[in-house]
């Protein structure tokens, strides 16, 4: 288990934006740095605590599925070893498993967000509208109910600290273009129903996920930021799943119950993880990089 790391800095290079776990530099006009720290947010707070490695198996999980799906879209690797963009050793040692050269694109200003189970926020309106996103769904379905079909139901992009507002697909069609909003939705859901079919033989649900894409210069589209880890997705152990009551998710289960223990407001600034909290939750990222590449970390 590598120190944990909060936040990276790579002095060398620019750094263009920091979100809620990843760092990205500039490193040329074609080509940029992604380091994945080991922050961890919750309730859209991040929290003070890192979680050890969680930077480095996100990225290697998201590398599995680039590699597992590069036949349905292309996506923003380049191979490029990120140890050949820096030359100080302090910042090298930032970087290892965690950090990936990516093409630089122009990101969509949505995000491709697929559901197959009713949980969340889909959930909610279901209860409230019998739809999800304006879909509308057949009567007397239950919290964690497989849907019909797996439905593309996009959001907006927020600022960090502001939550992404889900919008219909018309308004999609407004912000990308028609073609392209049939597109995404079309290669959103495909990418969504392969990974959850080999999930589902590994003992994960994927009951829902989010998906980014960018253009190049010439117009093509790419897969891009991650792809299917527990961050991005709602990954459920298949043999906890039981409709009628969501399941415990993959990722945060530890971090969220313990702080809804706490009576904290789920305002900034958020506790500080005991230590139990923070290992416990590292062991899930790990058992969900194990159980989809059957590898150990």
């Amino acid at each position: 288990m590598t120190t944990p790391l909060m936040q990276s800095s790579i002095k060398s290079l620019r750094l263009i934006n920091q979100g809620k776990v990843r760092d990205i530099y500039d490193i040329d006009d074609k080509h940029m740095l992604l380091v994945a720290s080991d922050r961890l947010s919750a309730f859209d707070v991040i929290l003070p605590t890192p979680i050890p490695d969680k930077g480095a198996i996100l990225t290697q999980i998201a590398n599995f599925w680039f590699d597992k799906l590069k036949h349905v879209v292309p996506n923003h690797l380049t191979g490029i070893d990120p140890d050949s963009v820096v030359s100080d050793p302090v910042e090298k040692a930032q970087l290892g498993p965690r950090a990936l050269v990516v093409k630089k694109l122009k990101p969509l200003p949505i995000e491709a967000i697929v559901r197959g189970y009713l949980a969340g926020s889909g959930w909610k309106e279901y209860k409230a509208s019998q739809s999800v996103c304006g879909i509308p769904l057949p009567a007397g379905l239950q919290e964690a109910a497989q849907l019909p079909e797996p439905l593309f139901t996009p959001s907006s992009k927020a600022e960090v600290g502001d939550h992404d507002e889900n919008i219909t697909l018309e308004k999609c069609a407004q912000l990308i273009g028609p073609e392209l909003a049939d597109k995404v939705a079309r290669i959103s859901v495909q990418l969504y129903k392969e990974a959850a079919a080999y999930a589902l033989g590994r003992g994960i649900i994927i009951a829902d996920t989010k998906f980014e894409f960018g253009l190049d210069e010439a117009g093509k589209l790419y897969l891009i930021d991650e792809v299917l880890t527990p961050d991005s997705s709602r990954f459920w152990p298949q043999d906890q799943y039981h409709v009628g009551s969501n399941p415990p998710s993959f990722d945060k289960q530890y971090v969220r119950d313990w702080l809804e223990s706490t009576g904290w407001n789920k305002t900034p600034p958020g506790p500080e993880l005991p230590d139990d909290v923070a290992a416990k939750t590292a062991e899930k990222y790990r058992e969900a990089f194990e159980r989809l590449t059957g590898k150990p970390f």
